[in-house]
Parts: structure tokens; C-alpha cells; sequence
């Protein structure tokens, strides 16, 4: 008896032990996080609205961080559960903001059609990505990221595929900064060619990368231009799923790469990772569970918005976790090829998504 409770107090105390190590490189990534979202209010207060949102404010924070100081052994275990744990949760949350029945209003033609945007970008990003010389996981972050929801598809993906958090920073940066530049050519795009509100709505929701970014670029052209481009929008983050799935069966079957810095960004050896005991992560079913529950009304309407606020802030605090974890001159190695494999693969994107919308003859 004497043993065993000597047992348990041992695994207490090693429990214990555990969460305290958690929390330097946690209170760190907090802080990153309070500045990225003080500079987001900045920006506000000065021009009106964010440039950079505060997810990608706080990647940009981390990496300057590390750039200037590297973190010692006590931060890297807060670190990697920032990075990877906190942002699977995030990844379950965001399944609150899909349900069954605003996906089905939009038509099966259109919802077909959404899948084989996505499926096509991904393919042809990839290839581009690989004829410009990127690594295999690289090459897959940038084609996700274009093809389905910039940062956050970047974010999902990363650990099904054992990505390292050099190539997801850079993947991020640079998809951030031409996200931007869309929100803000796209409207002039729109106005110059004549198209009407839905069809611009639809563009926007198949092109632009982020929900809220979707909203802004499709504002200029009316009300029914934002209905159409969220609702689309919806539509490709439920894509993640079926991809991540998809790709946690081809993750082994890519030749390893940087696996140490990997192992920063997930907290798991490479080998034990690659070698999945499941085929599904968690999250993902995660996801898709409370995209059911939301279709089914088990989620309350009132807990929708604050969900989703939880969602990204976590997602923010694991973009600082990322960033932390980066070496810039890594990065900045990757800048030309990354920049072009994410320019070329938007243009194909585009394409793809005007001759969808001349099929259905929404343009």
C-alpha cells in the first residue's frame, strides 16, 4: 500500500512537474500574442482598419524574437505545446462556424464544383511548387494554403504531414502578404471587368484566403457579394477535412525532411509521427464532429461567435509558437522560390475559379 501511494505522489508530483515546464514557453507565446493584437489595435486606431491581421502579426513578433535571442531548454516544451496541441483544439472549434444546411443551399453544382477548385489547386500548386525546386512538404503547405484557406489550412496541415516550422513560417509570411495584396486588387479586378455581386462573391470566396478577408474584398460590391463569397468561403474550409485525411495517408510516403526541426513544431520524434497508429488525426474528427453537431442544433446560436473567438485566439497564440521556433535565415533562403510557387499558384487558382463560374454561368 505504502508503495503504491508512494506511486501515485511520485506521478503527481512528475505530472505536475510537467505542467510547470509548460508554462515559461506558454507565458511566452501569451506575450507575443498581447503584442500582435496591440499592434492590430494600433493599426486600427491610426488607418481604420488591420493591414495585418494579429495572426499574422504574431508569427512576424515571434520570428523577430527569435531573430534577436534564441530560447533556452525551459522554453521549448511550452513552445511545442503552443504549437501544436493549441492549435489542433483550434482546428476542432472552427467546425462551429459550418453547418449541413448552409452548405446544401448552395446548390449541389456549385458544391461540386467548390471540391474540384480545390482539389485542382491543390494539384497544380503542388506541381508548381515541385518544378520551382521545393521540398516535397513545402510545396503541399503552399498549395493548401492557396487552395483552401491560407494560414489556417497551413496551420492544419503542418503536422499531418510532419512539416517543420521553418517551412510553415515561410509558407505563412508569404501567403499573408500576397492575401493582402488580393482583398485589396480584387474589388478593382471586379469593378473593372463589370461582374455582378454574386459572381464577385463567388470569385472572393474561392480566391481570397481568410473568412474575414473574404467580407472585406467583397464589401465593394454589395451585400449579396459578401452573402455569396462567406457562404463559398464556408464551403472550402470544409475542404480541410477531406485533404488532411487524404494527406495523412500520403504524410509516410514523403521523404524526410529537417525532421529535428520538426520535431520542435509537433513535440513528437519524426519516426513515431510518421508512422501513424490512426490514419485520421484527431482534430480532424474533432472538426467533423461538431460540423455535425452544429448541423444538428446541438450547438447553441449564442455560443457560435464566442467559439469562434476562442478558436482564433488560439490560433494566434500558436502562430507566436511558430514563430519562436523559426530561423530566419532559413526563411529568408526559401524567399524567392516560396514567393513564386505562392504567385503562380494564386494565377492558376483564379483561372481555375473564373472557368468554374462561366460552367455554371454564374459569371
Amino acid at each position: 500500500m505504502a508503495s503504491l501511494a508512494h506511486h501515485h505522489l511520485a506521478s503527481s508530483a512528475q505530472g505536475s512537474g510537467k505542467r510547470a515546464g509548460l508554462l515559461p514557453g506558454i507565458g511566452l507565446c501569451l506575450a507575443v500574442t498581447g503584442a500582435a493584437y496591440a499592434l492590430e489595435a494600433g493599426e486600427r486606431a491610426l488607418a481604420g482598419k488591420a493591414w495585418l491581421e494579429a495572426l499574422v502579426l504574431a508569427i512576424l513578433i515571434g520570428t523577430a524574437v527569435r531573430s534577436l535571442w534564441t530560447p533556452g531548454d525551459r522554453w521549448h516544451d511550452g513552445i511545442a505545446f503552443s504549437a501544436k496541441y493549441l492549435l489542433e483544439v483550434a482546428v476542432v472549434l472552427l467546425g462551429a462556424s459550418v453547418s449541413a444546411a448552409t452548405i446544401l443551399s448552395a446548390g449541389a453544382g456549385l458544391l461540386v464544383g467548390i471540391a474540384g477548385v480545390v482539389t485542382s489547386a491543390i494539384l497544380l500548386s503542388f506541381c508548381i511548387g515541385r518544378l520551382l525546386g521545393l521540398p516535397a512538404r513545402m510545396a503541399l503547405l503552399v498549395a493548401c494554403g492557396n487552395s483552401i484557406c491560407g494560414n489556417s489550412a497551413i496551420a492544419a496541415v503542418a503536422p499531418v504531414i510532419g512539416a517543420d516550422s521553418d517551412d510553415v513560417a515561410a509558407s505563412i509570411a508569404f501567403t499573408a502578404v500576397l492575401g493582402v495584396v488580393v482583398v485589396l486588387g480584387l474589388p478593382l479586378l471586379g469593378l473593372a471587368l463589370g461582374i455582378n455581386g454574386l459572381a464577385f462573391g463567388a470569385l472572393a470566396g474561392l480566391t481570397v484566403y481568410a473568412v474575414p478577408q473574404v467580407i472585406a474584398a467583397a464589401s465593394p460590391l454589395g451585400a449579396a457579394a459578401v452573402q455569396m463569397g462567406t457562404l463559398v468561403k464556408l464551403v472550402r474550409v470544409l475542404m480541410l477535412g477531406p485533404v488532411c485525411l487524404v494527406l495523412s495517408l500520403v504524410a509516410p510516403r514523403l521523404a524526410p525532411q529537417h525532421m529535428h526541426a520538426g520535431e520542435f513544431v509537433t513535440g513528437e520524434p519524426a519516426h513515431k509521427r510518421l508512422d501513424l497508429a490512426h490514419l485520421v488525426p484527431w482534430f480532424i474528427i474533432g472538426f467533423l464532429g461538431l460540423v455535425a453537431c452544429r448541423s444538428l442544433g446541438l450547438v447553441p446560436t449564442a455560443a457560435i461567435a464566442p467559439i469562434g473567438r476562442i478558436a482564433t485566439l488560439l490560433t494566434v497564440v500558436s502562430m507566436a509558437a511558430l514563430g519562436l521556433g523559426v530561423d530566419v535565415r532559413t526563411v529568408a533562403k526559401a524567399g524567392g522560390r516560396v514567393t513564386a510557387a505562392v504567385v503562380l499558384s494564386l494565377f492558376g487558382l483564379g483561372a481555375i475559379s473564373f472557368t468554374l463560374l462561366a460552367v455554371l454561368h454564374i459569371a
